[in-house]
């Protein structure tokens, strides 16, 4: 199947293109953006590859779902387009930013500037019906992620992964921890940030192991 997305990323995932469980979740897939309203737009599915090349990897955050209103989602984790208000997770992260790293809090809320630095910014299901949470889950997507997380994990080393929650933390269960830098907490959202998202220090921990692996540190702002 040709998957439209870049091509370091084709590169890697090309057998996973070509398994069963693939072809039925892209025909899914595109049986709702036909009958459906579906988030991100279609052709923002993969834009954290896109924007992030697999040569360029060492950080990822692990998301859950796109973000299911409009406007919102545009193909990266906790990251919203140039004028759009900010959800109450990602406002907690940017000020845990400004808490860790003395920074102002950021205008925009589109982490596309943390992509192009090297951040995956990758949810583990990358589609989702407006208005309704969780209803592209268990369709494939997160085989797929499964897959993109095992493949950085195997063939990169010293890259940051962020589990914040314990969705993402499952995720990331078998991520070798010699090779990796691992930080975990709670979810960043207003239920959960003050039992220990806020003061984890995650983004100094981060540019401090970058620093010392020979990586450039990463610009939170």
């Amino acid at each position: 199947m040709d998957v439209n997305i870049e091509e370091s990323w084709k590169n890697k995932l090309a057998r996973e293109f070509e398994k069963d469980y693939f072809t039925d979740l892209i025909s899914f897939v595109r049986k709702e953006y036909k009958n459906e309203k579906v988030y991100p737009p279609g052709p923002l599915i993969f834009n954290a590859f896109n924007k992030c090349p697999f040569d360029k990897v060492k950080a990822v955050i692990i998301g859950q779902d796109p973000y299911h209103g409009p406007d919102q989602a545009h193909g990266l984790c906790f990251s919203v387009n140039d004028g759009v208000k900010h959800p109450p997770s990602l406002v907690n992260i940017f000020k845990e930013i400004m808490n860790d790293l003395n920074l102002p809090y950021p205008e925009s809320g589109n982490l596309e500037r943390w992509a192009e630095q090297g951040v995956l910014l990758l949810n583990a299901t990358l589609t989702v019906r407006a208005h309704s949470p969780g209803s592209h889950q268990k369709k494939g997507w997160e085989r797929f992620t499964d897959e993109v997380i095992k493949i950085i994990a195997s063939e990169k080393k010293d890259v940051v992964f962020f589990l914040w929650g314990s969705y993402a933390q499952k995720k990331g269960a078998h991520i070798d921890r010699e090779k990796h830098m691992v930080l975990e907490s709670v979810h960043p959202s207003p239920l959960s940030a003050s039992r220990g998202f806020f003061g984890n220090n995650h983004f100094s921990k981060c540019n401090e192991f970058l620093v010392f692996t020979g990586s450039k540190p990463v610009e939170w702002k």
